[in-house]
């Protein structure tokens, strides 16, 4: 049985590796929030501002068969992380999401408490945290990988069997590739294809030199998502060279398709998004497509079957 009434046989099976839900009308979230709006990738993201819950997302991938998803933490009120755990428990009773992955900032001292929290909670497989990353490849300097503190709270997740997403631009990874090399039994998973913002040639140059990197270690995966830009529509013309790539670097068992919604609601329709997967993977085979949207999320993200 699935968790959206479907015709299985009709419609593309998913397990979506990437979304969220949020209720900024119960819950503080400050970037959703707060009066002042922050610097956003997407430009203006007030429509985000209201509760977006398991019926909104069901609605929006009405057309899709999803088997299962991966919450992903939602940048919560940071005095109180532990908080959002316990919010994704009580959502767990609608049957979304499958898994998810939480915060911790790993520099802080206290880390070990609050990782220790997350693991009380059966269906939490990992940790984001967004390390200091510098405004643009110019700069030359260090991002948070780097910091001693902060690689001290990155190995304690290995005592609690987490797995980490980076979210972080293309630029600092080199330092995530020393990091997953020093680091090798912690599952590693970038999110959002590196953040290929610029489609220059150049600029697509230099995120596949940098992708190429990461992609020589094994225990990095890469979710291929969030690649929408502002005041372009989401269209598999668009994207296909950064899908086509990552496939190309990564291999077929190491990229997982995600929508990122509501976030990438802001450049283009659930649909838009994963019927331009499926043209952008249409000469694949049937099983390497069924990896990429479905098998390979179950298993990086440790999720049950249903």
């Amino acid at each position: 049985m699935t968790l959206l009434d479907s015709t299985p046989s009709l419609k593309r099976r998913i397990v979506d590796a990437h979304h969220h839900f949020w209720d900024p009308q119960r819950n503080y979230h400050p970037w959703l929030c707060d009066p002042e709006p922050i610097a956003f990738r997407y430009g203006d993201y007030s429509s985000l501002r209201r509760p977006y819950l398991s019926h909104d997302y069901k609605d929006d991938a009405r057309n899709f068969t999803i088997e299962g998803s991966v919450y992903i933490e939602t940048e919560w009120d940071p005095n109180d992380l532990a908080a959002e755990t316990r919010y994704v428990a009580e959502l767990r009773s609608c049957g979304l999401p499958s898994v998810a992955v939480m915060a911790a900032r790993l520099h802080e001292p206290d880390v070990e408490r609050l990782l220790a929290s997350h693991a009380a909670h059966d269906f939490v497989r990992g940790i984001r945290h967004k390390p200091r990353a510098n405004s643009s490849p110019r700069e030359a300097s260090p991002g948070g990988m780097t910091d001693t503190q902060w690689r001290r709270g990155y190995a304690v997740l290995r005592d609690n069997g987490f797995s980490f997403d980076l979210q972080t631009p293309w630029w600092h990874m080199g330092e995530a590739a020393d990091l997953a090399s020093a680091f090798a039994d912690i599952p590693m998973i970038v999110n959002h294809a590196g953040l290929p913002a610029d489609r220059s040639e150049e600029g697509l140059a230099a995120w596949k030199q940098a992708m190429t990197r990461v992609a020589a270690h094994e225990n990095i995966a890469i979710k291929v998502s969030g690649i929408g830009r502002p005041g372009h529509p989401w269209t598999a013309q668009a994207n296909r060279r950064i899908v086509l790539t990552l496939i190309d670097l990564f291999g077929v068992p190491r990229c997982m398709f995600a929508s990122n919604f509501p976030v990438d609601s802001l450049c283009g329709t659930f649909d838009d998004i994963f019927s331009g997967f499926e043209a952008i993977t249409a000469d694949f085979t049937e099983a390497e497509r069924d990896a990429l949207f479905r098998s390979n999320a179950l298993r990086i993200y440790r999720i049950p079957p249903t």
